[in-house]
């Protein structure tokens, strides 16, 4: 994490509110409040953040996650106007043109905030950086928890084509922010080196007391190991509650569960469903550890080198520490 620009990833909604962003922006990241149906939660979660942190330029120093392809943005504006938060971030829309008429209410609303638009192809960064004109660009690669891209890339070659890409067509200006597969310096370094000018981490901080996280959950991630083999990206994990209601282009990487080995040997999605949501009941939520359990477990192919739960702000220091040690020891090699 650099600079201003140091966030933590979107994907965490649901999981990710005003105590995490609070402690990520406190410790000089930008903390972020992963919005999905609740308008009145997330004005909640910044009325919290208004008492805790002190605004900069009328701003709060937190950023909004919103999912344009289900956000009434009737309900979402009126919370965005009265606590302008310094970013809204946009993600998952159902046809591109469709972030351009976000852009545009929000900034009637809160000029203020910056516009960070997610994506996952050089295509896309062109259409929204033509259409959008937005303050940052989140490259997101396909290493990444949660949800993104089914067809993509991940963000070593990606990266670097989007900057080439973005410079040829004259926006060249637009920050650019790695994302997927960053949990530790190392790999924050790289993203660095390959061009971006911040990271974004999500799966790291679900080992944050402060994140929203049935206990099993986090178990589950500082027991996971070997993250390209025990994590899969498969849209069965927005089948489980019933029908996917997310844009055909999108999919989510999850820990392997029950679920998703059962139904890769066949078993039906109603009888996927019945037993996910008889598990759901459960005193362990239908979380579980070593293959076991029903529920999606959102995380990335990072989630190996996450070792032991970690305050907030103590990842935000690590991360950033070794982000300046590896840099160094790599140009004393050269």
């Amino acid at each position: 994490m650099a600079s201003d620009l140091s966030p933590m990833g979107l994907q965490m909604g649901g999981h990710a509110g005003a105590d995490l962003a609070i402690a990520v922006s406190r410790a000089g990241g930008l903390g972020q409040i992963g919005a999905v149906f609740d308008m009145v939660e997330l004005a909640n979660h910044l009325s919290k953040v208004d008492s805790a942190l002190p605004r900069h330029n009328d701003l709060l120093p937190v950023g909004v996650g919103l999912l344009p392809f289900i956000v009434k943005m009737d309900e979402a504006l009126p919370v965005l106007e009265k606590y302008r938060p310094a970013v809204v971030w946009l993600f998952a829309a159902k046809e591109l043109e469709d972030y351009a008429r976000c852009t545009e209410q929000i900034r009637k609303v809160t000029p203020g905030s910056q516009i960070w638009v997610q994506i996952g192809s050089v295509a896309a960064a062109l259409a929204i950086a033509e259409q959008c004109k937005p303050d940052a660009l989140c490259v997101q690669g396909i290493d990444a928890g949660g949800h993104g891209f089914e067809k993509g890339a991940g963000i070593v070659s990606l990266l670097p084509e989007v900057s080439d890409a973005l410079a040829a067509a004259g926006y060249g200006s637009i920050p650019l922010l790695a994302s997927g597969g960053i949990t530790e310096g190392r790999g924050a370094a790289a993203a660095f080196a390959l061009g971006a000018q911040g990271v974004v981490m999500g799966t790291r901080f679900l080992s944050a007391p402060e994140t929203q996280l049935h206990p099993i959950y986090r178990k589950a991630i500082l027991a996971a190991k070997d993250g390209g083999q025990n994590t899969v990206r498969a849209k069965l994990f927005d089948e489980l509650r019933g029908p996917n209601i997310w844009p055909l282009p999108y999919d989510g990487r999850s820990i392997v569960t029950e679920s998703f080995t059962e139904h890769a040997d066949g078993a039906a999605i109603g009888e996927i469903r019945r037993l996910h949501a008889e598990a759901g009941k459960a005193e362990d939520g239908g979380y579980g550890l070593d293959g076991k359990g029903r529920t999606a477990m959102w995380a990335g192919t990072g989630v190996g080198l996450i070792k032991s739960e970690q305050p907030a702000a103590e990842i935000v220091e690590e991360v950033r520490r070794q982000v300046i040690e590896v840099l160094e020891r790599t140009r004393s090699r050269l």
